[in-house]
């Protein structure tokens, strides 16, 4: 019988179960008014979260005038995130994630009030600001994986694809924006504005998660044993999957060998020589590529050939790395970053999708508190790492080295995990046999 497809009961028999796929879903997941309550939470969140960054970021370095204090400011933040991550992941799958989602923002809205109250203190300097840094580094190892978590009980299985799709898109579009509003409102206002709107962004997210309705939540994972032991079965799991831990680790070892935001500055001053405003404009190429894909995506998601569909977005984004690293002109470049952030999003939609629907929703919480750690370990190592290969050989071999590195990543992955460029349905992830 092919799937998504219900006969008639028998004569005699009670009515047949509904059967959902993805063929079968609404015309658009915009129709569930859980999901779109969810959307609008996380969107003022994530709003903050930019808005906040960018202020911290420039009032530390307004107070010192150096460049290693703004290390400090990731470290501060990175370190407890990384922490924490796993016992997080554990708790999550044992409680209510809408719960704590709610505490963590809730949290996040005491740090911004702290912060505004510690920019009205003339003599604070910035020990304060890095104690309240790493106060919210710790909601963010909860909010993290809570987030990548709980969508999946908001919204039926066969919308679940669009949903991740419309969620990425939608997320960096407020990373967009939020930097540049930001940075005008501390203009404006100073650091007391500024935060004072994180505040109040973070406290309207926590109380927009009432209005979200949890209707596909699976029962919570069992309590037996200690919290390391409950974790090692995750990671155990994830082991035993193939395609989990193909997909994550595809994307850890791709964006940590190929980035190349961090040589941004490096080429609009030196290779393309467009100041500034060019600067502005090639971060701008991301990013427009990652929303615009992201948009078509939402609305018109595909569910066949997933996992050669991954292997060759990932090979894209490599070959358009490759493509700005050797470019000089301008437009060239541009173009070559819009077509990279386009298919890095194709990627992360599939990724995303991959993931959840490979995973139960009693082991989400410590699956993506994983995931959420090689993303996380991959973007500050894969800036490290662009920095310090464009220190020892310049940026443009450093550049090329790293879109070279990609492409092989992508060669090397699609022979060790096969079973994942066979993937040809979203569902089918979740019947792939394990590896013992």
């Amino acid at each position: 019988m092919a799937a998504g497809i219900v006969h008639g009961p028998p004569p005699g028999a009670g009515p047949l179960p509904v059967v959902t796929s993805l063929a079968a879903a609404p015309a658009s997941v915009y129709r569930h008014a859980g999901f779109v309550a969810f959307l609008i939470a996380r969107l003022v969140a994530v709003f903050a979260t930019q808005v906040q960054a960018v202020v911290v970021a420039w009032q530390v370095y307004d107070t010192t005038h150096d460049p290693l204090a703004l290390a400090y400011v990731g470290l501060a933040q990175f370190i407890p995130m990384l922490c924490l991550l796993l016992p997080a992941g554990d708790l999550i799958d044992r409680f209510d994630r809408k719960r704590i989602l709610a505490a963590s923002w809730s949290v996040g809205a005491l740090c911004s009030g702290l912060l505004w109250w510690l920019s009205a203190e003339a003599t604070a300097g910035v020990t304060g600001i890095y104690a309240v840094l790493v106060l919210y580094g710790c909601t963010r190892a909860f909010s993290g994986p809570a987030l990548q978590s709980l969508l999946p009980q908001i919204v039926p299985r066969a919308q679940l694809a669009p949903a991740i799709a419309a969620n990425s898109m939608l997320m960096r579009a407020a990373s967009i924006g939020g930097p540049f509003l930001g940075g005008v409102l501390y203009a404006l206002g100073g650091g007391r504005l500024t935060y004072a709107l994180c505040l109040v962004c973070f406290a309207l997210g926590a109380l927009l998660l009432a209005r979200v309705a949890v209707a596909h939540a699976g029962p919570l994972a069992p309590t037996q044993g200690s919290m390391w032991q409950r974790f090692g079965a995750g990671l155990v799991f994830m082991r035993s999957r193939p395609i989990i831990l193909g997909t994550i680790s595809l994307d850890l070892f791709a964006v940590l060998l190929g980035g190349v935001v961090a040589l941004l500055p490096i080429y609009a001053s030196e290779v393309l020589h467009v100041g500034p405003a060019g600067l502005g404009a090639l971060r701008s190429a991301i990013a427009v590529g990652e929303v615009g894909a992201g948009l078509y995506l939402s609305l018109r998601p595909f569910n066949r050939h997933v996992g050669r569909t991954m292997f060759i977005a990932v090979a894209i984004f490599g070959a358009a790395n490759l493509v700005f690293a050797l470019s000089t002109l301008f437009w060239l470049s541009f173009a070559a970053l819009l077509v990279a952030g386009a298919a890095d999003m194709v990627s992360v939609y599939i990724r995303g999708a991959l993931v959840q629907f490979s995973t139960p929703d009693a082991m989400r919480g410590r699956v993506n508190a994983v995931n959420m750690l090689f993303i996380g370990s991959s973007n500050e190592l894969g800036e490290f790492r662009a920095g310090t290969s464009a220190a020892w050989l310049g940026a443009v071999p450093a550049a090329v080295v790293g879109g070279l590195c990609t492409l092989a990543v992508v060669g090397g992955w699609a022979l060790l995990f096969k079973s994942l460029c066979t993937v040809d349905q979203f569902e089918q992830a979740a019947d792939a046999p394990a590896r013992s």
